[in-house]
């Protein structure tokens, strides 16, 4: 590969971008922009801007964005329509964040007239699969640099030792080895390596964040109701919130509950099996209730086969094809099927649990006359049921006799 002239850095401002920024310098003599988002993550990030002014990068190329309400519009909520989870349990709540960053990136480059972009992902983890696939997919020619591949700082004394050489400041807490690693957005926070590695223990109480422990929450249970149009949910206890502003209220709510805690060993795109510690509050009680309007909502057919199209959709994202075509095929398939989800679910939070204890809607399918024990006044004709078991049964019964007729 050519050396670039410009690169555009996913940039969070701690030690390990920041050696990264310096690295590309150093290694490419380019000029850097650097870019970094807010996706939730609870940190304050101004003083990124300050950290790359003092590795020498210019003002006008320093981007540092509020992407929370297009996070969770344009990427979240899309995938919560799907009620998409990966290996059954997880909520995806760092994959979903990749091809966001990855948009700015290719967008940030065209505006800057950067030849390539870099990030800070490993070599034996999915985000390098993630960062790229959706880089090349919105820009065939650009230049993606990922320097845990290529350089040589192999371990912390050698990322120390660079970062002393080249006067990138290092705050005490960052000498030593962290004792678990950790991403952090508006969804969820992950939790990963190092006393988390053998899943044979359990994960000490320090690693969560987010969450209450379960034992710890309230002892009273709180009940809130979620409006939903079109899939979506728009509102909580009848006041209208924007996606982000909804997202941050049901982490609150959720948190507090100790709702949404997930102790996973899940298998990694790359190849092997990995374990993590995710806390997904405002995104378990979000799941909880979507599916609780879709059961009144959402016909049968159609619910049915969202399940089953649902585990391929959650791979293409864990997998990191967002941007591919058959992931934007599914999203067609899956929005159409909400258009009739709207209506009020209500919800019952209690000792990390939450479940769905009412729901109602203008565009409900359930019909209380067709399903009563008591006089349906002629809504069901039961001996119309006979006829039905008969014709299905008739396969049954033709297999049956062949059985019979062969001797077994």
């Amino acid at each position: 590969m050519s050396k670039p002239r410009k690169v555009v850095l996913a940039y969070s401002g701690g030690l390990d971008t920041s050696i990264i920024l310096k690295w590309l310098q150093v290694e490419y003599g380019c000029e850097v922009v650097t870019f970094t988002a807010d996706l939730g993550q609870g940190e304050e990030l101004e003083p990124a801007r300050a950290k790359a002014e003092l590795l020498g990068i210019a003002p006008e190329n320093i981007y540092i964005e509020d992407v929370r309400e297009e996070f969770v519009r344009d990427f979240v909520f899309p995938m919560f329509r799907a009620n998409a989870v990966y290996e059954g349990l997880y909520l995806l709540g760092t994959s979903i964040a990749r091809p966001l960053i990855s948009k700015r990136l290719i967008e940030i480059a065209a505006e800057t007239g950067a030849d390539a972009v870099a990030h800070g992902a490993t070599g034996k983890g999915n985000d390098q699969v993630r960062f790229e696939l959706s880089a090349y997919a919105l820009n065939p020619d650009i230049k993606v640099i990922a320097p845990w591949r290529e350089w040589k700082l192999s371990s912390r004394t050698t990322l120390l030792k660079f970062a002393e050489d080249h006067q990138i400041p290092i705050a005490k807490d960052k000498r030593g080895e962290a004792p678990f690693s950790v991403d952090a957005n508006l969804l969820h926070t992950s939790s990963e390596g190092k006393v988390l590695e053998n899943p044979a223990e359990d994960a000490p109480d320090y690693v969560y964040q987010r969450t209450t422990n379960p034992e710890d929450a309230p002892d009273t249970p709180e009940f809130i109701e979620i409006g939903f149009e079109r899939g979506d949910a728009v509102s909580i206890n009848g006041e209208a919130l924007s996606p982000a502003t909804l997202l941050t209220r049901l982490n609150e709510i959720g948190g507090r509950h100790g709702v949404g805690r997930l102790d996973l060993v899940e298998g990694r795109f790359v190849g092997m099996k990995s374990r993590g510690i995710y806390e997904t509050p405002g995104g378990t009680v979000l799941l909880e209730a979507h599916r609780g309007i879709e059961q009144i909502t959402l016909d049968r057919g159609a619910a049915h086969l969202k399940d089953e199209l649902m585990p391929r959709y959650a791979e293409l994202i864990y997998n990191g094809f967002w941007f591919s075509p058959e992931r934007e095929m599914l999203q067609a398939a899956i929005d159409h099927s909400q258009a009739h989800v709207t209506g009020t679910v209500r919800l019952k939070l209690y000792k990390g649990l939450v479940r769905t204890v009412g729901r109602w809607s203008e565009h409900s399918l359930y019909s209380e006359s067709h399903v009563t024990f008591e006089d349906d006044a002629g809504a069901y004709d039961q001996k119309d049921a006979a006829g039905f078991i008969k014709l299905n049964a008739l396969r049954l019964r033709l297999l049956a006799m062949r059985r019979r007729r062969m001797g077994g």
